[in-house]
Parts: structure tokens; C-alpha cells; sequence
């Protein structure tokens, strides 16, 4: 599976960006996606995932109730919908998936990984 992630900018804070994950070489709808980040300077983070369905998500708490993980799995593509963004939210962001019907949290429990994407958030 390979992956490529995109949509990433400059945004001012209080301000919203989508990422699109999309997925090549393989059904995607049998793999859970996470999205991750990684700042200047700190170890990769778990944002959320979802599962293959879509059915569950789970969120780190630093994002629940401003970013939202959906899937379409028919365009292969999954997207993290990110509002009411801070200045702290800036970093590398990164999708992953993993041949799963599970959610995954831990990096290291993924497979595939995409080239990330920038967020600049400005206050």
C-alpha cells in the first residue's frame, strides 16, 4: 500500500485545513488509518484512527472535539477535518494504515506510512 498525504499549509489560529490521506496498490477498505504528527524537535504523536468501516475512531485528547478522522473508502481516501486549530497543532502530520479490522494507536503498530504534510498554524 502506498500512501500520500496532503492539504497541509499555513493557517491562522481559530482557522480549519482538511488532510486527505489516499491510498494506492491495494483495497483500502481492509486497512485502519491513524493519523500521527510529529513537531520540530518531539517524538511522533498519536492523533486518531478509524477502522477499516469507518465505524469507530479514537482521539487523542489534545484534538477530541476539534478534529474529525472520516474515510471514504470507494476513493480510497481518508481525511482528518482539523477546526479551531492552535499554534501548538503545528507539525509534520502523517497518515499510516495497517491490515486491521481494529484501530491502532501506537506507531509502531503500523505498516505503511506516508510522506507527511506540513501545518503551520500562526497565532
Amino acid at each position: 500500500v502506498q500512501l500520500q498525504a496532503f492539504g497541509g499549509g499555513l493557517v491562522q489560529a481559530r482557522g480549519s485545513l482538511r488532510l486527505s490521506c489516499t491510498a494506492s496498490g491495494h483495497t483500502f477498505s481492509s486497512y485502519a488509518v491513524g493519523w500521527f504528527r510529529q513537531a520540530p524537535g518531539k517524538e511522533r504523536e498519536f492523533v486518531t484512527s478509524t477502522t477499516y468501516s469507518g465505524g469507530t475512531t479514537v482521539y487523542a485528547d489534545s484534538v477530541k472535539g476539534r478534529f474529525t478522522i472520516s474515510r471514504d473508502n470507494a476513493k480510497n481516501t481518508v481525511y482528518l477535518q482539523m477546526n479551531s486549530l492552535k499554534p501548538e497543532d503545528t507539525a509534520v502530520y502523517y497518515c499510516a494504515a495497517k491490515y486491521s479490522v481494529h484501530t491502532r494507536t501506537r506507531a509502531y503498530e503500523y505498516d505503511y506510512w506516508g510522506q507527511g504534510t506540513l501545518v503551520t498554524v500562526s497565532s
